[in-house]
């Protein structure tokens, strides 16, 4: 096994409480988008993802990995691409200040993200989020000064699942994508963690996926980042 020295985090349902951190903005967005109509803003939401039934989004669904663009391609199909490119603006900026200011993290990543970042591992965050929505959420939950680098959807060429983020994060620090760890709670994630190379892909249950929808793509599942620092120990000792 390739001794991992490199760790690229997904932001949401895997540092952040995504249900906690996003309801609020979704449906911020979904109510912006259809011009306060509740109803239309409702049915905004189920088209991207969201499980009324209860009340969290469903995994790998469009606001649970996508992007802004993503979800306007969703929402608004018919836009041109002058309109597009306001639209996508419109929604960086709601989640960037909203999602950034209202990020909830999960229980012990903060004191998690402190016992890697002594232990020398080089850390990253690769999000379909903005790269300044992920910048303002380190520094929102206090940790900004433990990474490398924070890459949203607008820092690579091509977002998750592309392994662009990787390449990135291998140029900046000199590592191979064989030493790094891919960390996340949906499949495009692990997806990533697979066209990229990298050597571990580690699916965590702390955010919208599940077991079954992670086992098939995922080298080991956690139930949390929390648990990472032990299992990197324990992998450590099986190849003294």
């Amino acid at each position: 096994m390739t001794d991992i020295k490199g760790i690229l985090f997904d932001k949401d349902g895997t540092l952040v409480d995504f249900n906690a951190t996003w309801l609020g903005v979704a449906d911020f967005m979904a109510m912006d988008a259809a011009d306060g109509d509740r109803w239309k803003a409702d049915r905004l939401l189920a088209a991207a993802g969201f499980d009324f039934a209860n009340r969290r989004f469903k995994p790998d669904s469009i606001f649970a990995s996508g992007t802004n663009l993503d979800v306007v391609e969703l929402w608004f199909p018919r836009l041109s691409n002058e309109d597009q490119m306001l639209a996508v603006a419109r929604f960086n900026e709601i989640t960037s200040v909203q999602g950034s200011a209202m990020a909830v993290a999960l229980p012990d990543i903060v004191d998690t993200l402190a016992v890697l970042h002594n232990r020398s591992y080089r850390l990253g965050v690769a999000t379909n989020d903005s790269t300044s929505g992920a910048e303002k959420t380190l520094v929102t939950l206090g940790v900004a000064q433990l990474f490398d680098a924070a890459y949203g959807y607008d820092a690579v060429a091509n977002p998750k699942p592309a392994p662009d983020t990787i390449q990135a994060f291998c140029d900046l620090t000199g590592l191979k994508p064989s030493e790094i760890a891919m960390v996340g709670d949906n499949r495009h994630d692990l997806e990533m963690a697979r066209a990229g190379g990298c050597g571990l892909a580690v699916g965590v249950l702390s955010g919208t996926g599940t077991r079954e929808s992670l086992a098939e793509i995922a080298d080991v599942i956690l139930d949390s980042v929390a648990d990472l620092p032990d299992f990197l120990s324990a992998r450590v000792k099986e190849t003294v």
